[in-house]
Parts: C-alpha cells; structure tokens; sequence
C-alpha cells in the first residue's frame, strides 16, 4: 500500500498550505561571538565593514528556504550599511520575491534601524505601527493578506529593553491587533515568554507559544528565550526549532505552521516590493 502525500495528509486533516516561518534578529549584520564585542567591535555599529557583507551574504542563505521571514535591527540605508536597504538586499539575495520595510530609530547619518518582512507572497496591506514608549523608535510592521475572518495577519515586533515600556507596547499590539483573524505574531519581545504582560496579551489575542523553551540569546550560548513566534489557538504548528548560527548576537527562530484550507496566499511576483494599500499609524 503506497504512503499518502504530504499534500494528502494535509487535507484529511483539514490543513491547507504548509508555512515556514522564521525570525531574525539580526543586529545590522553584525556577527557578536562574546560579550566584550559590544565593546571592543562597537565601532561595526557605526562604521561601514567588508565582514558586514559577508554576514549578510550568510544570512541570505540562512533565510531563502523559508516562506516568511521577520527580521528585527534591520538597517534602512545609513553609514554603517553603506547606505543600503538591508530589507531589500536580504530579499534580493535569497530570492523573495515580496519584502517590505520600517524604519523606526534613526541616529543621524550613521544608523538607521527598523523592522524588515519577507515573503514569498504578497499581502493586500501593510501597515506600520508606532510603538508606545518614554523614547520613540519602536514599531510593529503588520503584513495582512486576504480578507475577513480567513485572512491571516502576520505582525513582525521589536519591543523595548525596559519593562515598563514594554508593557505599554503589549497592551497597545493587544488593542491593535485583531484576534478574529488567523494571527502570527512574531519578533524579538526582549522577555520571556511567560512573563505576565506576554501572557496577558496571549490571552486576550488568543494565541499559543509553540516556540516556547527555546533559548536564542546570546548566540554563542542561548540561555535566555527573548525571540518569539505567536500563532492562533486555531493554527496547527509543526517543527518548531532554534537555528545554531554565529551570525547576529541574538539566533534565529523557526517555526512550520499549516493553514486551513480556506486561507488563500497570492504568489508574489518576483520583486513585488510594496502594496498599494500601506499606511502609518
């Protein structure tokens, strides 16, 4: 007797299409190995590179096998990147054909950090979110795609170090973000994931924590789950697992989830860079 597809298989349970995800801080495209780097290789934060390149050639690699990818500390076009649009290098390295991009901190002419979304299909919306918080430079980068309640929403986050902050932010992505809709939330929260304003917002949002348990920072040795992939109680996940790559300070999370069949994906036609429907908040 012949083994059903994986496509079968899917099916007879209800699933649509298979989705890989993945987040990644990816600190500029600098690669920090101990501690004593954020001192001694602090100038790579300021300071153009040849081994910044390099990193980013890597990661590159690193991300091209996934269908959406979340990128955190993702460089706008400044001094330090050479004054290009890391989002949009990262997607025409690893063959994306969608990317889009939120530049939320900028210092000057020397860094310019935000938020970065990859994708293999194309959303109808996308919008930015500022954060709330004592010092600006926080936002959330929500990719939406089709509509009502078969839709899925997929909000990419980089919250503050400091706990107040942070609660604020939470509090606001629970008001803001729509639980009707199948929903991922993924970035790096800087907390844990059982910390009592991440599960005030898992509660209210309705959404389980399959990356749970995996350490991400610091990346030469991961003790601490700070990065984060959220999904819908009403999303199936798969594998969900830490990648071992010295690339960045903090290590990338990945997560397979399954659709239900009646969400629908557009394809993205090869540099699809933007949607019509795009708007700040």
């Amino acid at each position: 007797m012949s083994r059903p597809t994986e496509q079968a298989v899917e099916q007879e349970r209800g699933e649509g299409r298979k989705l890989r995800l993945l987040s990644f801080n990816i600190q500029a495209g600098t690669s920090t190995a101990h501690y004593h780097h954020y001192v001694t290789r602090s100038w790579r934060q300021v300071l153009p590179h040849a081994k910044r390149t390099e990193n980013l050639d890597s990661i590159a690699e690193l991300v091209s096998p996934f269908d959406m990818v979340a990128l955190q500390e993702v460089d706008s076009g400044s001094l330090r990147s050479g004054y290009i649009n890391q989002s949009r290098f990262l997607a025409n390295q690893s063959g994306m054909p969608f990317w889009c991009h939120q530049s939320n901190r900028k210092v000057g002419t020397v860094a310019y950090a935000g938020n970065g979304f990859l994708s293999r299909f194309e959303p109808d919306v996308v919008v930015e979110h500022r954060l709330p918080g004592v010092i600006p430079g926080r936002g959330t980068l929500l990719v939406r795609f089709g509509e009502g309640f078969n839709g899925l929403d997929v909000a990419v986050v980089h919250l503050a170090l400091g706990k107040r902050a942070r609660a604020l932010q939470l509090r606001f992505l629970g008001r803001e973000l729509d639980s009707s809709r199948h929903l991922v939330v993924l970035g790096d929260f800087n907390t844990q994931i059982d910390t009592p304003h991440v599960m005030e917002l898992r509660e209210t949002l309705a959404l389980k924590a399959p990356t749970k348990g995996l350490a991400t920072y610091p990346s030469w040795q991961p003790q601490r789950g700070i990065d984060h992939i959220l999904i819908s109680e009403k999303l199936q996940s798969g594998v969900a697992e830490v990648l071992d790559v010295a690339l960045s300070d903090h290590c990338p999370v990945a997560l397979e989830i399954f659709l239900p069949a009646e969400v629908r994906l557009k394809e993205a036609s090869p540099s699809t860079i933007s949607v019509q429907s795009r708007r700040t908040i």
